[in-house]
Formats: structure tokens, sequence, C-alpha cells
């Protein structure tokens, strides 16, 4: 029931949709994929989304599959209020940390989702970087529980949109080797005209 309602969540390249991240502008080749109102916290996508911004895409599944098996941890680095410690966030160069694995989830189903947008647009699956992910909270959702003796508490969850960019990096060209002279500041030409001058006044007193 959850992956049918992500699926149907989906929002998948080219329907028109509004994207925060403008990938137009960019020289590389890129694909995308997005999720609205997913259900899945805020805060733990966010922290899980900004430790594998950047990375190349299968560097990022390696990293969910061992954060979902716990052998690596997600680190907290804004929304870490009452967040425990953990020695596995050394690596990261922080102190907290967690295994957040529904969000692990969501995000390997949206970057499966990006992998395929761009296989279909002719990238090369195995360089592709992930470019941008953008996560940003969706309207809470306001219910309630009942509780013993007559109580009634609030029961919200923290719905999010989540926005993922993948480019494949651009060849590197190497600099033309040119054998022009170096380009010379002010300072440098008056002392080089200094020199001069000092040559042409030494060369009469030598030949004399």
């Amino acid at each position: 029931m959850a992956h049918t309602a992500l699926a149907r969540m989906l929002v998948m390249y080219g329907t028109g949709a509004r994207y925060a991240f403008d990938d137009t502008k960019l020289t590389e080749k890129t694909a995308r994929s997005r999720g609205d109102y997913l259900r899945v916290h805020y805060k733990n996508t966010r922290e899980t989304a900004a430790a594998i911004n950047g990375w190349p895409l299968q560097k990022a599944y390696v990293y969910l599959e061992n954060v979902a098996e716990k052998k690596q941890i997600v680190p907290f680095r804004r929304h870490n209020g009452g967040v425990g410690r953990h020695a596995q966030a050394k690596e990261f160069k922080t102190t907290q940390g967690r295994w957040p694995v529904k969000s692990v989830k969501f995000l390997r189903t949206l970057l499966k989702n990006a992998e395929a947008n761009a296989d279909a647009k002719g990238l090369d699956t195995e360089k592709v970087i992930i470019r941008n992910i953008v996560v940003q909270q969706a309207p809470k959702t306001y219910r309630r529980t009942y509780r013993a003796h007559g109580r009634i508490n609030p029961y919200r969850s923290q719905p999010t949109h989540i926005e993922i960019h993948l480019a494949e990096p651009a060849e590197q060209v190497p600099k033309a080797v040119t054998s022009a002279a170096p380009r010379l500041n002010s300072r440098q030409l008056a002392k080089k005209r200094v020199a001069a001058q000092r040559a042409l006044t030494a060369a009469p007193a030598s030949s004399a």
C-alpha cells in the first residue's frame, strides 16, 4: 500500500511540474524526479538527503543500504535536538546521528525513479552524481486520537516534498599550452624599463 501511494504521488520528468531547483541553466545533462505530500518525517528526511547530496549515485545506494542495516549512520547537524550520540557519527566529524529507515526507503525509491529517467535520456547511470536534493515541509495533517478517561490528544503527521536532480559531469578539457609571454603588472613593467635604461647607459661607458 505504501509503495502504491508513493508511486501515485511521484511526479516524473516532463509533466510540467514546478521544481524548486532550476536545472535548465546547467551545462551538464540532467534528469530529475519528485514526490509530493510523502508520508515521511521532514526532519529525518532532510538530514538523510543532506548526507548524500553531491555524491555519485552508486555510492549513495551503498550508503543508504548500510544505513538501513545500521552499518553507517546519518549525521544530524541541523535538526539535532534530543538526538542521541553515537560513535559511527565520527566518520562525518560530528557526534549525533540516527538510522531513519523510512526516510531511506523513500529516498531510495525516488533515486531509482530519477535513475530510470536518466537512463531514458541517455545519461550514463554509472557516472551520474546527485546534483541537488530539495526537501521541503508539506502542510501538516491534523487528526485526533482518543485516550483513556474521555481525553483527546492531537495526532499529527509531518509530510514532505522531495525532489532529486541527477547530472552527468562534463568531461574536463585539459588547459591548452600556450607560448605567450606572461602578463606583467605596472610595477614589473617599471622595473623592466629601469633595467633597460641602466643597460643603455652602461653600454657607452664600457666601450670607452
